[in-house]
């Protein structure tokens, strides 16, 4: 287990609480390992009763942490119209490297969230002077809750399809 930072310090050990979570999931599989090695020909695979396809679970999961990303660090970010924007219609990849690209700015943009984070310190409760009164700790917890519901999704996709596990 990973050492915790001070409780002597709660600012410090809250940030390093939400970094932990948005990195390794805690009780739930962490995103990259539930996408990882996943067969390009399953990628746009819908299997029945489900609504979506791994392509688009994680098309979906980059689009709204770029948009909370965005929200918490631009004042004059326009979010995507919902739902539209936010999922891509087609279930397959529109090329073979756009896997790639989309797992690339996930990573990348957990990585500013959370520098966000550690730059905000104690700011991470006030209000944002824009929206209707988020902070930056309502969107960590958002974006935390969000990322692990649809990479359950993913794996349970993965399961069915017989890829997991």
């Amino acid at each position: 287990m990973k050492a915790k930072s001070s409780t002597a310090d709660p600012i410090h050990f809250v940030i390093s609480e939400l970094q932990e979570l948005l990195e390794t999931g805690n009780a739930h599989a962490p995103f990259e390992k539930a996408v990882k090695d996943v067969p390009q020909k399953l990628l746009g695979v819908v299997p029945e009763g489900s609504a979506y396809s791994i392509w688009q679970l994680t098309e979906h999961i980059r689009i709204t942490q770029w948009d909370i990303l965005e929200f918490s660090r631009d004042p004059n970010h326009v979010s995507p119209n919902w739902p539209d924007e936010y999922w891509p219609k087609d279930p397959e990849p529109p090329n073979a490297h756009s896997w790639k690209t989309t797992l690339d700015q996930i990573a990348a943009d957990k990585k500013a969230f959370i520098a966000l984070l550690h730059k905000a310190g104690t700011e991470i409760y006030t209000p944002f002077p824009y929206g209707d009164g988020q902070s930056l700790f309502r969107e960590a917890l958002v974006l935390a809750d969000h990322n692990s519901y649809h990479t359950a999704e993913i794996v349970l996709t993965r399961r069915v399809l017989g890829n997991w596990g």
